[in-house]
Order: C-alpha cells, then sequence, then structure tokens
C-alpha cells in the first residue's frame, strides 16, 4: 500500500521493501510511522522511489512477539531512547520486556533526527501515541477476525489480545494476520485515556541502563573496528588561522608513527562542519600519537582574531549596554516612567563564556572504503547534518555515507557540529585507512564552540505606591550565527527570545534591547542557551526589586506575573519565535506559571528560620515551553565555602512521559548549573583560549554539587514539553540571591567569587 503523503498516516512496509531500504530484516506486522518531516513529504511528491518507504520510525512486530523499535533519536544521557518507545508501547498495550530498540543511522528516511533543543517528547508523543494505539487495533482486528468475534468483545492486555471468553492470542501470532489488513484511520483510533497509562507518567528505567552499569554499552570513545589507526591533531590555538611551518622530523622517528601532515585550515568564520586544520598525526596506538603530536614543532600564522582578548571584550559590552540599543520589545514610555519612580534599581550582569566539557570528549571512527564510500560510527546529536557535512568533505554522495550512531557520554550540544567527524573522514581518506580521531581533554576546551559571553543591563523603576512601572533590560552577546556569518554582528531575534522578549512580567512600560557584539572565537549551542544569561540577570534583580519593595521574594514574583492571561507575544514582538512552535499550541500562560511558583513555595518550606551564614534564594523562569521555579538552600562559611545541602524545582512541563529520567534531568541540571555559577569561566588573551583542562577550566566537584535535589511536578494533561534545559537557568540566579540572604552579598557576575 502506497502511503499517502498528504498526511501522517502510517503504511505497512514488505519485508522485501523493509530489506531494500537498509533497514533490519523481518517478517510479522511492519509499518512506517511518518512524522511530518517535510524533507520527506518533498520526497513524495518528487516521485523518488527511495521516498516511498520514507517514515521517520518503524514498528515490528516479530512472529515470537518481539517488538522492534527504531530510535531515531541519539542517546546522551536524557533517556530520550526510552521515553519515545515508551509512548508507542503504551498505546500498543506492549510487554515492554519483549521491547527491542534498534538504533537509526542518520537516514532522511528517519525524519528528524537532530537531537537537542528539548523537543523529542514534544515534538513526538503525539504522533508516537496514534502509532502505538494504531497497532493495537490492527492486532485486535485481527483477533476478532480468528475469533469471528465482533472487536468489541476483543482488548489488549500485557501483548496479548483477550476475548471477553478469556482466550486469547499472542501478538506474535497476530502479527502476520495483522499485516493483512488495511492501516486503519486516524479518526478510528481511540488513544488511551490518562488514567490507563501503563508506562506514561510511571518510574521506569531506561532501556540502557544494565549495560551501562556493567561497562557494555559502547560510546563513541569505545568503537573499535579491524585495522584501526589512530590519529591525533595539533591546532593553532586561534581559531581560523593558519600554519606557516612545521617540522616532524623529532616525531617521525617514533616507533609506530604512520604519518604526520598538514591539514588547511578554514579562514574565520568556519561554520560548523569545517576543521580546523592543523597538523595531523597517525600512529599505531593512542600513546604514540600523543607523543609523536608534542615532539612536532610548528610556527603557527596570526589570524583576524589574533588580538583578541575575552576580558577586555566584556568590558566593550559592559560599556555598550549603558546605552540605548536596537529595540526589540517597545511598551509604554519607560523614559517617563524611570523619570517619575520613586525608585530605580539597575544592574550589570557579567556571564564569561563557557566551555561544554562532555565527559566523553569528541571523537569518531572512519572507514573511507575503496569503492569511495565511507562509514562512520561516532557519538552524534545531529547524525543527518554529520552525513551531509562528511559527503561534502569527501566529494561523494550523501547515500554513500552511512553514520552509525554510538551512544553519547554526554553533550551538551557540542556534538550536534559536525566539524569532528569530518575531520575523521578526511583523515582516513588520505591514509586509505580506518581511522579513530580522539580530541584530549585539551584538544576539547581548546577549541571548543564556546557559550557566548555576555553583559547586561537592566533597570527597573517603582512608584510612590510600591508597583513597578518599568522594564528596561539591555544585552549584548555575539550571535550563534557568527561563527558562520561575518554578516552576524550581534544577538538575533530567536535567541533574544530566549529570556529576553519573552519576559512574562505585567508591567505597562517596558523596553527590550540588544546590542551589537561580534564573534571572535567559535560559539555554539550550550545546554540552555542564552537562557543562561538572561535567566541569571533577570531572576536577581528581581530579587532586588523584592529587597527594595520590602516584598517576600516570592510574593514579589507573583505581583510581577500579575493577572491569569496568555500572553500574545507576536502582538508584542516582531518575528517571535516560541521555540519554533505556534505560540497558540504552547502559550506562555502566566496561570501555570504561578502555579509552580506557589508550588515552589510550599514544597520547599519557603520562609523557615535560618541559622546565620544560611539563606533560601528562588527564581523561576519558562524555557523550552517548561515552567519552571527554583529554591536553592546555601550555607556559606567563615571562609566563604558555599555548600548547597538542598534543592526544590517545581515544573510544569505537561504530561511527565517518564518521571524518573525528568528527575535525572533536574538532579543533573542542578549540577551543571552549579559549574557554571560557581566554577567555570574559559578566558580568551591574543586569540588563544587560556584554559586547558579540569584543573583550570573547573566544574563542580562532589563537594560543590546540590547535596540533595527534590523535583515537585504540577499534575496536569498539557501537552508535553522539554525537561533537559529547562532546570539549569533559575538555578543561577536561585542560588545567587540564597547567597545575599545567607551573606548579604549580591553576585552580578559569573563564576561568582565572594
Amino acid at each position: 500500500m502506497k502511503p499517502n503523503p498528504s498526511n501522517n498516516k502510517l503504511f505497512k512496509v514488505s519485508r522485501r521493501d523493509f530489506v531494500k531500504i537498509g533497514a533490519l530484516g523481518s517478517t510479522g506486522l511492519i509499518l512506517g510511522v511518518p512524522l511530518g518531516c517535510k524533507q520527506d513529504k518533498n520526497a513524495f511528491l518528487t516521485g523518488r522511489e527511495d521516498a516511498l518507504f520514507a517514515p521517520n520510525v518503524y514498528i515490528t512486530i516479530l512472529g515470537t512477539g518481539e517488538v522492534q523499535l527504531i530510535a531515531h533519536r541519539s542517546e546522551m544521557g536524557t533517556g530520550i531512547r526510552t521515553s519515545l518507545p515508551l509512548v508507542m508501547a503504551d498505546e500498543m498495550e506492549a510487554d515492554w520486556t519483549k521491547v527491542k530498540i534498534i538504533q537509526a543511522v542518520g537516514d532522511i528516511k528517519y525524519g528528524d533526527q537532530n537531537t537537542d533543543g528539548s523537543y523529542s517528547v514534544r515534538m513526538f508523543y503525539q504522533p508516537l501515541r496514534v502509532a502505538g494505539a494504531t497497532v493495537k487495533l490492527m492486532l485486535m482486528q485481527a483477533a476478532a477476525q480468528e475469533w469471528q468475534v465482533d472487536i468489541s468483545e476483543c482488548k489488549a492486555v500485557n501483548h496479548e489480545i483477550v476475548h471477553s471468553s478469556g482466550k486469547s492470542f499472542g501478538y506474535g501470532y497476530l502479527a502476520e494476520k495483522a499485516a493483512a489488513l488495511h492501516i486503519p484511520e486516524e479518526s478510528e483510533v481511540t488513544l488511551k485515556d490518562s488514567k490507563d497509562f501503563k508506562f506514561i507518567s510511571k518510574e521506569t528505567v531506561i532501556y540502557d541502563l544494565e549495560d551501562i552499569v556493567t561497562g557494555k554499552a559502547v560510546y563513541g570513545l569505545d568503537k573499535q573496528i579491524p585495522d584501526l589507526k589512530v590519529a591525533v591533531i595539533k591546532r593553532n590555538p586561534e581559531a581560523g588561522a593558519g600554519l606557516q611551518s612545521f617540522n616532524s622530523d623529532k616525531a617521525t622517528k617514533i616507533e609506530g608513527v604512520d604519518k604526520i601532515y598538514k591539514m588547511e585550515a578554514t579562514a574565520f568564520p568556519m561554520g560548523f562542519n569545517a576543521p580546523l586544520g592543523g597538523i595531523v598525526v597517525v600512529a599505531n596506538n593512542t600513546w604514540t600519537a600523543l607523543k609523536a603530536r608534542d615532539a612536532v614543532e610548528v610556527v603557527w600564522e596570526k589570524g583576524i582574531n589574533a588580538g583578541y582578548d575575552s576580558n577586555v571584550f566584556m568590558e566593550q559590552m559592559q560599556r555598550s549596554v549603558q546605552k540605548e540599543g536596537q529595540v526589540k520589545r517597545q511598551l509604554g514610555s519607560t523614559s517617563k516612567a524611570l523619570r517619575e519612580a520613586a525608585k530605580v534599581i539597575e544592574s550589570d550582569f557579567l556571564v564569561p563564556h563557557l566551555a561544554h566539557s562532555p565527559m566523553e570528549t569528541p571523537c569518531a571512527v572512519a572507514r573511507y572504503n575503496a569503492d569511495g564510500t565511507c562509514e562512520i560510527w561516532a557519538p552524534v546529536q545531529s547524525p543527518q547534518w554529520v552525513r551531509q557535512a562528511v559527503a561534502e568533505a569527501l566529494g561523494i554522495e550523501e547515500s554513500e555515507v552511512t553514520i552509525n550512531v554510538t551512544l553519547l557520554g554526554s553533550a551538551f550540544g557540542r556534538k550536534s557540529k559536525p566539524d569532528f567527524v569530518v575531520e575523521a573522514a578526511l583523515i582516513s581518506k588520505e591514509m586509505n585507512t580506518p581511522i579513530k580521531l580522539l580530541w584530549t581533554r585539551e584538544d576539547d576546551i581548546q577549541h571548543d564552540f564556546y557559550h557566548s559571553n555576555c553583559a547586561q543591563h537592566i533597570k527597573v523603576g517603582i512608584d510612590k505606591n510600591n508597583k513597578v512601572t518599568s522594564w528596561v533590560h539591555r544585552t549584548a552577546f555575539p550571535s550563534i550565527s557568527g561563527t558562520a556569518s561575518a554578516e552576524a554582528t550581534g544577538p538575533s531575534s530567536d535567541e533574544l527570545c530566549m529570556g529576553v522578549l519573552d519576559m512574562p512580567f505585567e508591567i505597562d512600560n517596558i523596553s527590550c534591547e540588544s546590542l551589537d557584539a561580534k564573534a571572535q572565537i567559535r560559539i555554539g549551542w550550550l545546554r540552555s542557551v542564552h537562557n543562561i544569561n538572561h535567566a541569571f540577570a533577570i531572576g536577581s534583580i528581581v530579587d532586588q526589586v523584592a529587597q527594595a519593595r520590602q516584598m517576600d521574594p516570592i510574593d514579589n514574583m507573583l505581583d510581577l506575573l500579575g493577572s491569569d492571561r496568555k500572553i500574545d507575544f507576536t502582538a508584542l514582538v516582531e518575528g517571535f519565535n516560541n521555540y519554533n512552535v505556534p505560540l497558540a499550541e504552547y502559550p506562555c500562560d502566566t496561570q501555570r506559571f504561578k502555579q509552580v511558583v506557589q508550588l515552589a513555595k510550599e514544597k520547599s518550606g519557603w520562609g523557615k528560620s535560618l541559622p546565620k551564614g544560611q539563606g533560601m534564594g528562588f527564581a523561576a523562569h519558562r524555557s523550552f515551553l517548561t515552567y519552571v521555579a527554583c529554591v536553592v538552600e546555601v550555607e556559606v562559611d567563615d571562609n566563604n565555602n558555599i555548600k548547597i545541602p538542598m534543592v526544590h524545582f517545581a515544573i510544569d512541563c505537561g504530561v511527565p512521559v517518564n518521571p524518573d529520567r525528568i528527575r535525572a534531568q533536574f538532579e543533573g541540571g542542578a549540577a551543571f548549573g552549579a559549574s557554571l555559577a560557581l566554577k567555570s569561566e574559559i578566558n580568551v588573551k591574543n586569540g588563544a583560549v587560556m584554559e586547558d583542562n579540569f584543573n583550570n577550566y573547573l566544574v563542580a566537584r562532589i563537594t560543590d554539587a546540590p547535596i540533595n535535589t527534590a523535583v515537585h511536578f504540577v499534575e496536569n494533561e498539557e501537552k508535553p514539553t522539554g525537561v533537559g534545559e529547562p532546570p539549569v537557568p533559575p538555578f543561577i540566579p536561585a542560588l545567587c540571591n540564597a547567597i545575599f540572604m545567607a551573606t548579604g552579598k549580591r553576585i552580578t557576575r559569573l563564576p561568582i567569587k565572594l
């Protein structure tokens, strides 16, 4: 049956066609599940043969009863390889112990495989429910035919279709029979009532847990194939600058070294795909490769960013935000309101460059074959982007590149870039042998796609009636687009929609402005992206406003949120971006916002008496469509050592698909936020990053991380939203506000230095 490109209807796939498109050979019921991927629909319309079988994921039920589900997203610790199949399995009424998850290679037939932005569950929750329910209905229809009974007498119970008489068929027995039936229209499918959920909203351990804890799980660094050589690269400390000369005489004499050669550097801005260039060292093993790299003598060229000093740049940005910038959101007259204000609260906030520092550094195994094809094994978030980039770099068709996605030993956005995989592919072609390219910790910290440093100035006016009447927020930071385009001179509107333009307070006079700041090193997406900077500034100034108004911080927050309403930002901001979904479907609802604030207050014991040197801080922020309120407790001793004994998160992420994984995301988010707030800072001088390992690029140790983290859910049946990134933004200002309560010291620059 040919699928209809006009909708997202499921369609059957024959075993022959399933094999033809490169999936597993199977018998039984095989369904393709299109998930609305634009490129697949275009392929249909152009009549391409491969488009006939272009679902985004597959459901297969074998004669044995085993259910095979394709995971088309990358697993980097979020549990997404479990959560999405759980949704299908729940509606199928499947036995989870009989479900096998198969990782998809990077291919257009799987639709959008880009795993970032905290949108996987949000994007695929509903279509995967429909897919699972459709399979269940087909199995029920098959059973009803077998028994010659009305389908109303049948129901699905834990991998079986059971008749009212008590007789039953297993899913394996019914699979082939169901495959002969037509696929029901979506209108014929009934989704479960939430009270009948078997897995959704229940605690389920991740699919890979046993392999991970027993060391069987294969990450990118673990991957081995025959005849593998190891490669490392010696890079110019300044991104985008070239090589003047090098001498490899000493290095090539080291036993086990295969080749040392120059890889051309790409000029700045270089984009996200291009290799940094440098001296490539290929050897029999890692130790030899690193020893030889150290022995190579190099004279580097200077590039256009040789004079970049991040601290000087920060001072320039701080001066710039004292003046009016490009107004991106305007309401009323802030100048008039500020002139008439009884009190004006204002402050500057500074955030340095930050690095991703995933525990598993970038790495990739590449095998360029004699027939001109290339196979990759790598921990990547965007396998399709990687496939395109590798094909372009090698000068071959995408269809000649296979991207096998391994587990990711964390990523935080770093592994969404193809650059390191392209390097591995180019080296494999040059060497005509399989290559494992390794980035050391030093490589990673010194040549990352860094989080933008940022300067902000916020000024708030309070009238004689103690009402907040004006809000001016100016922000300056290099845009991520600056990594690919010299035309990008400052924040884009999309980037400003992460905390600035979507500020939810009900204030009569508002001005949100941006100032120019040009990228001079590689800038990229870091977990929570610009919400880190903006939530830090907003959450901190709000605490200052509460102090000025002599109000409890939480009462102050509820007052600022104002009346219950769904804010139409599209009427306030030209080109407003609501995390790439319509605002009408995912509105900014102040009632939901206030619910998480009140829940945090209730669960945290807010307002309790604390001894000297201890404090509680509060902040709330909406990001990636999820509402989060956070209360942090701190202890600060006489030597200014900071301990975080307790963190409370109250969250509204709609239906929590897998609460266990959400809780893990928030626990990890608190630790990640503690790193950014307390420790982490990238400094650049003369175009080169000064930090090079965890001895000087600091992250939270066990003694720095929160000791206890509690996560409290607002119960509702709203659509699921993101949970991977939302913990970080409110945690940082809540921590800073807690430190203020404990010590009386305001924090306006990260990392915190008391």
